[in-house]
This record gives C-alpha cells, structure tokens and sequence, in this order.
C-alpha cells in the first residue's frame, strides 16, 4: 500500500474551493449585473425623486406620482419660510421627456459602484410648468413685498482717539434675477427647499468683520489720527490732533479713506485768518510821541495756504507727530505787539519827514518829498517793508525817466531814493510838486539809509 500524502491533498482541497467561491461570487455579480439591466442602481436619484434599485418601466409612474404633491419651500435669511404649490404654477410631469437616456448610457456592470457613490441625474425636460403662474406667484412673495434694509459694508467709528469697527449689515435685499433662476431650477430638479441664503439670492455686504480690507483701513485711520501736529505762531500754540482729524475721514464703498479737502482747506484758512498781520491796524509810537493807527500796507505775516494744506494733507498720511511752524508766504521780524520791533523807517507824510532806526537807535533823520496828492499820485499809507536795495537804477513811467543812486523800493515800483534834481524838500513841496509816489530823499539821507538797512526792515507810513 502506498503512503498518502495529506498536506499535499489538503493542498489541492484549497485551491478547489478558492476556485468554487471565486465562481460563485462571479455568478453571483452577473446575475446582480442582469437585475440592473432594467434596474435602478442602489441610491439613484432623478431630479429629486429616489428610485433606487426600480425597475426602468417603473420610474415613470413613481415620479408623476411624486410631482402630484409638488410643493417647494422657500427659507429666507431671517429664517421665515413660505412655499410655491406646484399645483398653482402647473407643474407637470412632461410624458416626452428623455429619461430613457439615462437607461442606455448606464453600465449594469459597474451597479457596485452605487453602494459607494450617490447616483444622482437631471433630466433638464422632466416636468414642465406655467411661466406666467410661476411669475406672478414670484411676485407675490413675501420676501419681495416688505420694507427692504440695504446692505451695509462695515463701518469705522472714532471714540477714545482710535477707531473701532462697526459690523456690517446683511439687510434683506433680493436679487430679482437671481431668486427667479433658483426657483426654476429648484422646480427643474425637483428640488423641495431651496435656501435663499445659500443660494445667493440676496445682496450681500462687500466687505465685513473679516474681510482683509477692513483691517488694513482700520488701521490706516488710526495711523491718520495718530497724527498731532503743533503749530508755533510766536508765543501762541495751535495743536491739531485726531480729535480734530477723524472729523476730516470717511470711507467710501470700497473702504478707501477720503480725506475732505475742503475742511482741510478751511482749517488752514482759519490758522490764516488768526494769525495773519498782513495790513493789519497797528498803533504806532510816532519819533514826535504821539500813538497813530497805522492800517494797511504789505508788512506782516502771511501762512501760504495752499503749501501749507499740501504739507499737512501728507503729514496726516504719514501719521507724523511734529512741532513748526506754518509755511509762509513772508515773515515780519518778530510776533511782538506791533510786530515792527526796533529797526523800522519812519515816514510821516504830514510832517514830510523821515526818521530811520536801527536796534532802537537813530541812524539818521531829515525831510522827505512824498507823492503828490493833487494828481493823484499819494504815496500809499500803511506798514510795508523793503523788499530789496539797489544802487544806480533807471526809474521810468509814463511821462518820467531819471536815474538814481541808492533805490529802496517797498510796495511795487513806489520806494526811497535820492532825488539830485530837487533843491530843497520838507513843508508843502508835495502838495504842487510832489513825486509820483515815492519817497524823494537827499543824497546824504539816501546813502546812510542804504548802507545801513536790510532787506525785510519795516517802513510805516502814516499821516497825524
């Protein structure tokens, strides 16, 4: 007898019934494959109605029976609901649809796939309905008939010297257009709830809490109203800070920062208009004692507006924290009470006389001839300043043309200078053969002015 080899034949029994359950299985897949031949997939849906694991002759019956009840809802942001009956607009189930064309696209092969992944179709011409229905019935809709609140971007509010943030507002706002193509398509798909919310249908704020933008322009406004500038106007203080300056911002629809211009414009107007003292009344200690009020002239201070708006504009941009002064247009000496100080010349018209000081000393004196009044011609009264001296220069006018040694023009072509072709000056020479507006002096007097003068030295005219 021979010897049996049993783990050889226990070997062999395996790869049997590994072949037998692998065939079985196969079978077992072919006959599931068949079933679906005219079988619904596991987890198929067709616009919204399950027919999962129905026959293909069947699928026509479930959905019209499904479409009979139709009715969808319509959830609003503020979580109301209100429905459309499909019976109210005619929805229908379209007996020439093209459903058949999921039949013969689908593989009964691959029906494994469903237990894993939903099956889900549209068939764009499934059901039909009444337009015109579904129109008016759109139009009444709650969500399109009540009071409507706008959307609202995030907005910045300045309290405690920096800006916080103002949370945007969603509002209830329907996009017509939009709301209309959902709800179609809701009733296309067989849709029963459609979420105007998710689906866009409502105009939303652009930029909210957490949009990046709003950080950046949060922080951007408090950068500008960081910004403290003192202004030094001779023994007075004008401080501009954010207190002054956020009423200055807004932020427009993009959440860019407008600076208004205008206010800025106005508020270096008023810095002009306090502290200018161009042509100013001034009361002025005459060399005879006697106190005059001097009006007019060009003497004084004078803020250039329009640098000073460019220069403050860009300083409230870079958030500066700074002390100057305004940028001007011209200077006087000094921010005392008259502002002349202790070097000035005098001219008093009625006397016909000129006084010159210099550091509160009398450099010289002596008698003038000024603009003969009877033609019209009166030398300017007020407070002006030498706007520069000159040697030899060639005056001419209409009817005049004669050189002088020493000019001293303070307001336009009207200045001091000798004047070689007079003998004698002082008393009423003026009045029948006074000058054309300027200050005629004697040679002596006009060459110990200019030697000792500067540009910028006040020079007050006046009459007692």
């Amino acid at each position: 007898m021979k010897n049996i080899n049993i783990k050889k034949l226990f070997k062999s029994n395996d790869i049997g019934n590994i072949i037998i359950l692998i065939a079985s299985i196969l079978l077992l897949y072919l006959l599931i494959s068949v079933y679906f031949t005219n079988h619904f997939f596991f987890n198929t849906v067709i616009n919204g109605v399950d027919v999962s694991l129905k026959a293909h002759d069947d699928a026509d019956d479930i959905i019209r029976s499904r479409i009979k009840d139709y009715k969808l809802q319509l959830i609003e942001r503020s979580g109301e609901a209100e429905d459309i009956i499909g019976r109210d607009i005619g929805v229908q189930y379209n007996e020439k649809n093209s459903i058949s064309i999921i039949y013969y696209n689908k593989n009964s092969f691959k029906w494994i796939i469903s237990l894993f992944k939903d099956q889900k179709y549209y068939v764009d011409d499934l059901f039909v309905y009444n337009k015109a229905h579904l129109e008016n019935k759109i139009n009444e809709l709650n969500c399109l008939n009540k009071d409507i609140i706008e959307p609202q971007n995030v907005s910045f509010k300045y309290s405690d010297k920096s800006y916080e943030v103002i949370e945007e507002v969603y509002g209830n706002k329907i996009i017509n257009k939009k709301l209309n193509e959902s709800i179609e398509m809701s009733i296309l798909e067989g849709e029963t709830k459609l979420d105007l919310n998710e689906k866009l249908c409502y105009e939303n704020p652009k930029y909210t809490l957490i949009s990046d933008k709003t950080l950046e322009t949060k922080n951007l406004l408090n950068k500008y109203v960081s910004t403290k500038i003192t202004y030094i106007l001779g023994s007075e203080n004008e401080v501009l800070d954010g207190n002054i300056i956020n009423e200055w911002l807004s932020v427009d629809e993009n959440l860019n920062i407008v600076i208004n211009e205008i206010a800025v414009k106005r508020y270096v107007q008023g810095l002009s208009k306090k502290y200018d003292t161009v042509g100013i009344a001034r009361n002025f200690k005459t060399s005879m004692g006697k106190i005059v009020e001097v009006k007019g002239g060009l003497y004084g201070w004078k803020i250039n507006r329009d640098a000073e708006i460019r220069a403050l504009l860009e300083n409230i941009k870079l958030g500066n924290v700074l002390e100057k002064e305004p940028i001007y247009t011209q200077k006087a000496l000094s921010r005392d009470e008259d502002e002349i100080g202790n070097t000035y010349v005098e001219i008093n018209i009625t006397r016909q006389h000129l006084w010159f000081y210099k550091d509160g000393k009398l450099v010289t004196q002596g008698a003038v001839v000024t603009g003969n009044p009877n033609k019209g011609h009166s030398t300017m009264l007020g407070t002006y300043m030498l706007n520069y001296k000159q040697k030899g220069a060639n005056l001419t006018g209409p009817d005049y043309e004669v050189k002088v040694a020493y000019w001293m023009p303070f307001f336009g072509n009207i200045g001091i200078h000798d004047a070689n072709w007079r003998y004698s000056f002082g008393r009423d020479i003026y009045k029948r053969n006074g000058s054309h507006g300027c200050v005629n002096v004697p040679l002596y007097l006009a060459k110990t002015i200019f030697d000792n003068i500067e540009d910028g030295t006040p020079i007050i005219c006046y009459k007692e």
